[in-house]
């Protein structure tokens, strides 16, 4: 208890929650896949992130020492987000106050074990802690904004070695929130933790989120995709990359496909390798992309196909049988700027 008239501690508030052990899918959030959120460079990003809709504001700011936390930063966030869904699962308490050894949240994470991943690691939480971001993003009414980092606060708890024997970090009530929620949350393949590229896995979780388990999965504009990204790289490099990764197929589960509207626009298009007989009987696979009209903005209309809208988090949905550019239409956003700080691996060049 703390002396009279001093009041508790935000970690006084909060009960201690150990990470659970065994070998679990990895969870990521919805939100944190869909918008950009992070730097995607392994060189400092200082320069904000500023990107807006219709209906979302993110704004995505850096401190001067650490820089703006990294995409590979965001692999904690990924590691903190299935723990507590899997102890909730179980029927275990959560909390956002968590502890853990880093050699559990390495591990997981599929980094080593050596003193200089340990020195990326706590670069990883300075970032993490001093990025801040504004969001109206699952706020209730008009005009509300969110301000918050990625996590409160951390501390380390060392051996008479010196060796760092456990972290504790409190997460945000923003992130806890949307973890905990079923909708809000989506399994990702453990290969994601092998991407290198910041763009690579920026893709994947955009290929993640928006394709999920629909049968003809989706598509995006190039240019649409760029403004998304947040990315510092020019456009022409951004196309390049992308384009390189339709030819290698890199995602497990998705299949990647580059080509031009009906208006001579860049698409991406992306959707599930393994599918199963459609709802209108017809059996849907791999070779879908190949014969899917992706005509911008008017689709073929029959029975099977359905436009539906997503909120600003969306939701794994079934039931598509044409692919779905309804996010093409809507989500006119004005560019951002911005690139990130050290992140897991050896400097390379900024995205």
């Amino acid at each position: 208890m703390p002396p009279p008239g001093r009041a508790r501690s935000e970690r006084e508030q909060l009960e201690l929650f150990h990470a659970i052990a065994g070998d679990f899918v990895p969870r990521d959030a919805q939100d944190l896949m869909a918008f950009p959120f992070f730097s995607l460079a392994k060189s400092p990003r200082m320069v904000p992130i500023d990107y807006r809709t219709q209906d979302v504001t993110i704004r995505v700011e850096a401190s001067a020492e650490h820089g703006m936390a990294t995409i590979w930063d965001a692999d904690v966030l990924i590691w903190a987000a299935s723990h507590l869904v899997a102890a909730r699962d179980a029927g275990r308490r959560t909390s956002r106050l968590m502890v853990a050894s880093p050699r559990e949240i390495l591990t997981f994470i599929g980094r080593g074990d050596s003193a200089r991943d340990y020195e990326r690691l706590e670069a990883a939480f300075d970032r993490l802690q001093s990025t801040t971001i504004k969001t109206s993003l699952r706020q209730t009414g008009k005009g509300q904004l969110h301000r918050f980092s990625w996590i409160n606060e951390w501390k380390r708890h060392t051996a008479r070695e010196g060796r760092t024997r456990v972290i504790e970090l409190i997460l945000p009530d923003w992130f806890y929130q949307a973890v905990l929620d079923d909708a809000l949350v989506l399994t990702i393949d453990p290969a994601y933790f092998g991407f290198t590229g910041g763009l690579e896995r920026w893709l994947y979780r955009i290929v993640r989120k928006h394709g999920g388990r629909q049968r003809a999965g989706w598509a995006f504009g190039l240019r649409h995709l760029y403004e998304k990204s947040a990315s510092l790289s020019p456009y022409r490099r951004f196309a390049f990359e992308l384009r390189e990764m339709a030819k290698r197929q890199p995602f497990p589960g998705y299949r990647l496909s580059v080509r031009l509207d009906r208006n001579g626009n860049d698409t991406l298009a992306f959707a599930p390798v393994k599918l199963s007989t459609g709802s209108c009987g017809q059996t849907v696979n791999s070779s879908v992309l190949s014969v899917v009209d992706l005509s911008v903005p008017s689709l073929p209309r029959h029975p099977c196909y359905r436009l539906r809208k997503t909120p600003n988090h969306g939701i794994e949905s079934n039931g598509y049988d044409a692919l779905n550019l309804e996010s093409n239409l809507k989500e006119s956003n004005f560019k951002d700027v911005g690139t990130p700080a050290d992140p897991w691996k050896t400097p390379g060049e900024g995205r």
